[in-house]
């Protein structure tokens, strides 16, 4: 099935993330997981360094404040490419349990037939979301139709997380210029590979609400995504992309 790297931003997380590694190995046993923590103060960087797995499959970055989910996975992307690990795919992905590790078996599948990039789809062939209130469901499916209006692009659910890279690709993004965060920054890198012509997929989920904790959203998250979508398409060419639903 291949050897994913899965990069998890945290912040507040670790009443998720026994069960969230444990579903990870269980679906994918040669998985190795990055958690980018953002001084949660909860505990995490200690849970991480006395767990059996730590420096072998389970590896941390520690930042020194609530710095964005963006510059989160810019980092973690970062430490990938710099050591160049060696895996079958990165993913990218949530540690609250709303996005399933039985999942990323499809995700594989997708990098191994020739996907350069993969998006998880709530919403691609109907809705597949599970324990939401109306509203923001609602939010999302406007916020996605609002993306595809500015941009062009074709695909059924670009504010989405669940992500996963060919390896070698990855590195032709541009990070340094990934300015984003929330859902802003699940466009823009969608925008960014879509606009250097890659092979994107589209793969169905079902999305569910978070195990524990609380949502990350706020109104600055949806502002930003609001202006920072027009942004995008004024700085760049638009491509001649392939997408595959």
């Amino acid at each position: 099935m291949g050897t994913p790297f899965i990069v998890v931003p945290t912040f507040h997380e670790l009443a998720n993330l026994p069960r969230f590694t444990e579903a990870v190995w269980r679906a994918h046993p040669a998985a190795r997981i990055l958690l980018v923590d953002d001084a949660s103060g909860d505990g995490t960087p200690a849970w991480v360094k006395a767990h059996q797995q730590y420096g072998r499959a389970l590896f941390l970055i520690e930042r020194p404040g609530k710095l964005g989910l963006g510059s989160a996975y810019v980092a973690g992307f970062r430490w990938l490419i710099d050591r160049k690990e060696p895996c079958s795919a990165v993913v990218q992905m949530d540690a609250d349990l709303s996005h399933d590790p039985d999942s990323i078996g499809d995700f594989l599948r997708a990098v191994a037939d020739g996907a350069d990039l993969v998006l998880a789809t709530r919403y691609g062939g109907g809705v597949r979301v599970t324990n939401w209130p109306l509203r923001r469901l609602a939010l999302s499916l406007g916020a996605a139709n609002y993306v595809r209006w500015i941009t062009g692009m074709p695909f059924s659910d670009p504010t989405g997380g669940f992500k996963a890279f060919r390896p070698d690709k990855l590195a032709e993004l541009d990070l340094d210029r990934m300015r984003s965060d929330g859902y802003a920054f699940q466009i823009e890198v969608t925008y960014a590979a879509w606009r250097l012509g890659w092979k994107i997929v589209e793969v169905p989920i079902t999305f569910v609400d978070r195990h524990a904790g609380t949502s990350k959203m706020s109104a600055h998250i949806v502002r930003e995504a609001v202006w920072r979508v027009p942004w995008m398409v004024l700085r760049r060419r638009r491509p001649r992309g392939k997408a595959r639903a």
